[in-house]
């Protein structure tokens, strides 16, 4: 198989994801051309001019040398949709939306090199259903591509294929992605959150599930949820709204069935992600008596212990009038 060579990498849509990808791209010394939508005021590339310049105050940081911010090249899609012909790989980052990611494939399906590879960085989306607004000469070069929060320090990279996707693409892709950007590749199917978020998603779903029947928290479940438990900074609700509503099953109508049928069935989750969402979780305020929030019992009736295995988890229950 011959070595894929890529030479500059457009990356579109200057989001937290977005903005991330090129930042590990340039920290590879791999050009890149960040996209977003043109400004309504100054610079009509202002929205990745400020994504870049935010790189480098992030933390934990996603350049390692500041200075390699200046491989990536700030554009919009008004005025330089034509420089996607000089680009090997084309990274779709923009938000969790089917209808907006359909829509800006087939504005850049012109444009793209007859080599290039398309890829979604999406989290969970049908592969298959976004490759129907690319016309068929493309359809063979697109797949997923699913990098974590923060993708330089995140070692998973998710790859899925369509029904359409040549037999070489991912062998390609995966050989960029390990060789190059020292990640590891594990190739999902085209199902609803592919490996990661699909089990990620559950866990969230039986951990609210729990919460609710012991009458628990959001700082008592963060506190047992951070790093009482495991290696996550975070617990177990600001972890959920750092991905964002859009990125989680219980928040995501893209989810799988099963997922939403819990959903449909459990208020609680319902009301959690709002108010998560709505930053009212533990993490957007000083954990505290005022942050223990009651609506948890106004949902459902609260269970009794069953026995000596619940009492860690009962004396948890917020006592909090």
């Amino acid at each position: 198989m011959s070595r894929f060579s890529v030479k500059k990498v457009a990356v579109l849509g200057a989001g937290v994801m977005g903005a991330q990808i090129a930042a590990h791209l340039a920290n590879l010394r791999v050009p890149v051309l960040l996209f977003d939508l043109p400004a309504a005021e100054g610079p009509k590339s202002g929205i990745a001019i400020k994504a870049i310049e935010g790189l480098k105050k992030l933390k934990p940081a996603p350049l390692g040398v500041p200075e390699d911010a200046a491989l990536i090249e700030p554009a919009n899609y008004e005025e330089h949709l034509a420089l996607l012909k000089g680009c090997d790989l084309v990274i779709e980052a923009i938000a969790e939306r089917m209808d907006w990611k359909t829509a800006l494939y087939e504005k850049i399906a012109p444009f793209v090199s007859p080599h290039a590879i398309v890829a979604s960085n999406t989290s969970g989306l049908s592969i298959t259903e976004m490759s129907q607004a690319l016309p068929e000469a493309i359809k063979p070069r697109f797949c997923g591509i699913h990098f974590f929060n923060p993708p330089r320090y995140m070692a998973l990279v998710e790859l899925i294929n369509t029904p359409s996707t040549g037999a070489d693409v991912l062998d390609t892709l995966e050989a960029f992605v390990t060789s190059t950007l020292g990640k590891g590749v594990i190739r999902a199917f085209d199902t609803p959150n592919f490996v990661a978020n699909r089990v990620g998603v559950a866990g969230m779903l039986a951990t609210m599930h729990e919460a609710e029947h012991f009458g628990l928290s959001y700082d008592v479940v963060d506190d047992l949820t951070g790093k009482k438990t495991g290696p996550r900074q975070l617990g177990h609700f600001p972890h959920g709204r750092r991905g964002g509503p859009g990125h989680h099953g219980p928040c995501d109508p893209h989810a799988s069935r099963q997922y939403r049928r819990r959903q449909e069935r459990g208020p609680v989750c319902r009301a959690l992600c709002h108010a998560a969402s709505a930053g009212q979780a533990a993490g957007s305020q000083k954990p505290g008596s005022e942050n223990r929030c009651r609506f948890l019992q106004k949902t459902r009736p609260r269970h009794p212990a069953t026995g000596p295995a619940d009492h860690g988890l009962c004396a948890g229950r917020c006592q909090v009038q």
